[in-house]
């Protein structure tokens, strides 16, 4: 069982950026980690948890990312949040599975999610539509 702590994630910026997301809490089997300016206001936020359901392992890991603006109500700036990205991924494993096919299958996901996959990027990154032969 891994302990909550610190994880950097790395953005696609033409000059990467790494953001390091501390632990905040574990409520319920599921830790947050996030990546704080100094304001709750658009903290970054990741979850992770896995949970036994009979036979099966269920994981789960979200990632919300918001986008902050600055707000001008009567001459008092403050900050908001104008939309925020999320991420949701789910993963189900039976509990007669290896190692290296839960390996297989989260090397095969993270492959999949690279910019050189025309099928995903396209879709989940310029918003395109899928269409078939």
């Amino acid at each position: 069982m891994p302990a909550l702590q610190s994880l950097v994630l790395t953005d696609r910026a033409a000059t990467p950026v790494n953001y390091t997301l501390t632990p905040r809490d574990v409520k319920d089997g599921t830790g947050l980690v996030v990546h704080s300016a100094g304001v709750p206001v658009g903290e970054k936020k990741l979850t992770v948890s896995m949970r036994k359901s009979g036979s099966k392992y269920k994981g789960k890991l979200t990632l919300s990312i918001p986008v902050v603006v600055d707000q001008t109500v009567n001459g008092v700036v403050t900050p908001i949040v104008a939309r925020t990205a999320y991420a949701t991924l789910e993963v189900q494993f039976d509990n007669t599975s290896t190692t290296q096919e839960r390996t297989n299958l989260i090397g095969m996901l993270a492959s999949g999610l690279a910019t050189n996959k025309v099928l995903v990027h396209s879709a989940f990154v310029d918003l395109e539509g899928v269409y078939g032969s």
